[in-house]
């Protein structure tokens, strides 16, 4: 049940450099060599470990990053789950969350046969080599012979190709969050997350520290040790590389999806997920996208230009005021507000923030600023977050999700569900919804139940935890 002393001493390494990137006080080449010294001792590895679970910041570090919910209230603007919430339109929210469902779907077919982390100069180069630039459609197999490299389920996803909406591990996790809400609720903990995901997700369907959480719970919840009562305290800070990337972001929908116009709540539901697997960047993100996706049920739909980005602003009042996180986002909206067109606010962000690419956060939420403030419609709107690059589909069905809470239904044109036939595969072992249409309208009800549970108390008692 242990790794090899080899893997143990990688994933060391690459501790060392997110720690770093977080603030350590850490010598990289030290502890590297520590590291090489200790490795034919897991006893020795074991120490460098627990040593690398939180090691003290540098003196100079500007930024102050909490992890525990409670510290992260404290560093907010504003952030009340708690606080009283006024009866949304409940039949407006069914219909938002019904055309943001469905819109994040194609969004995420959208960029899937291109989820190969491109640049949108080599995205546009291909796409005028096939005469399909700028994007109006889903990615065509000529398309992907002039770019000259494709995700392996093009097979199912190119334009030829589509027949259902393909299995994808951001929509697992949109389901997967849905079932949390239906049941056991609001109060979900991580028992639930752990029993939710174990029930359903195979382990290859999961990637970075979503698979390492799911794989070291499940060697620590072993019935060996449960039936002998031996009991485990889980520790997102120990041993997990990758820890601050976009794998909870893409779990951030339903619960945006649940709380129209409670971008409060919204954030407190992200938190509690992201929580389980991230820390840092990687939880103020699923937050911050949670409360946007609120934000959009409520916004007036006839904003335009720089009036959307007060949903950025007010979105950002829900997650700590002073990180490397609201850095980026307040200077991607500073980009985005002074830009004339999508290609321009672009052109600015990846100048800055090219070197994160695929799953890296920042250059990811800066873009989807920019889709904010530029899309005419749901359709529009995913085509132009694909064609800035990066993580395709996993931004693009975010995208989708945003838009289609910020347009509502009918802005998104029936020829991009057409190619479904209203069927959805997913690797879920617990779910046996295949109907789209269907699991949009149980998507759709989420609002409704949320709400009522809220206002009947149901997670009153967890909110200062």
């Amino acid at each position: 049940m242990l790794i090899r002393k080899s893997h143990l001493k990688h994933v060391l390494k690459r501790i060392v450099s997110q720690r770093i990137e977080q603030g350590s006080d850490i010598n990289e080449s030290e502890f590297s060599q520590r590291i090489e010294a200790a490795s034919g001792s897991y006893d020795a590895l074991y120490a460098i470990a627990v040593e690398l679970r939180s090691p003290t910041l540098r003196h100079d570090w500007p930024y102050n990053e909490p992890i525990a919910w409670e510290d992260i209230v404290e560093e907010s603007v504003h952030l009340k789950p708690q606080a009283d919430w006024g009866e949304p339109d409940l039949d407006a929210a069914a219909s938002n969350v019904r055309a943001a469902f469905l819109a994040s779907v194609c969004g995420c077919v959208l960029g899937k046969p291109v989820e190969i982390n491109p640049t949108l100069a080599e995205l546009k180069q291909a796409g005028e080599a096939a005469g399909e630039w700028p994007l109006d459609d889903y990615i065509s197999a000529p398309f992907l012979e002039k770019l000259g490299r494709r995700h392996e389920s093009a097979l199912q996803t190119s334009r030829e190709n589509i027949q259902f909406v393909a299995a994808d591990d951001d929509i697992h996790y949109t389901l997967i969050g849905m079932l949390l809400l239906e049941q056991p609720g609001l109060g979900f903990g991580e028992d639930d997350l752990y029993t939710t995901w174990s029930m359903n997700m195979p382990a290859l369907w999961t990637w970075g520290p979503e698979r390492t959480i799911l794989l070291t719970d499940g060697i620590n919840r072993h019935h060996i040790f449960t039936e002998q009562g031996i009991g485990y305290q889980h520790d997102v800070l120990f041993l997990n590389p990758g820890d601050e990337l976009c794998g909870a972001v893409i779990r951030a929908d339903a619960y945006g999806y649940a709380c129209p116009g409670n971008p409060d709540l919204a954030a407190w539901l992200a938190w509690k997920d992201a929580s389980f697997t991230h820390i840092k960047t990687g939880v103020y993100a699923t937050m911050f996208v949670a409360a946007v996706i609120a934000l959009c049920q409520s916004a007036d739909n006839r904003l335009r230009g720089n009036e959307r980005l007060e949903i950025v602003t007010e979105a950002l009042k829900r997650v700590p005021s002073n990180t490397r996180f609201s850095a980026v986002v307040r200077d991607a909206l500073a980009k985005v507000s002074a830009a004339g067109d999508w290609l321009s606010g672009y052109d600015a962000i990846h100048k800055d923030y090219h070197y994160y690419t695929h799953c890296m956060v920042y250059q990811e939420i800066g873009t989807l600023i920019n889709t904010l403030k530029f899309a005419d419609s749901v359709h529009h709107g995913i085509c132009v977050q694909v064609s800035q690059g990066n993580d395709t589909d996993s931004f693009g069905a975010t995208a989708g999700s945003m838009l289609g809470c910020f347009f509502g239904p009918g802005h998104l044109d029936e020829r991009w569900l057409q190619p479904f036939n209203n069927q959805i595969r997913h690797s879920l072992a617990d779910f046996h919804e295949y109907d789209l249409s269907t699991v949009a309208e149980r998507m759709a009800m989420l609002p409704d139940r949320v709400y009522r549970e809220f206002k009947a108390g149901g997670a009153a008692s967890q909110f200062d935890q």
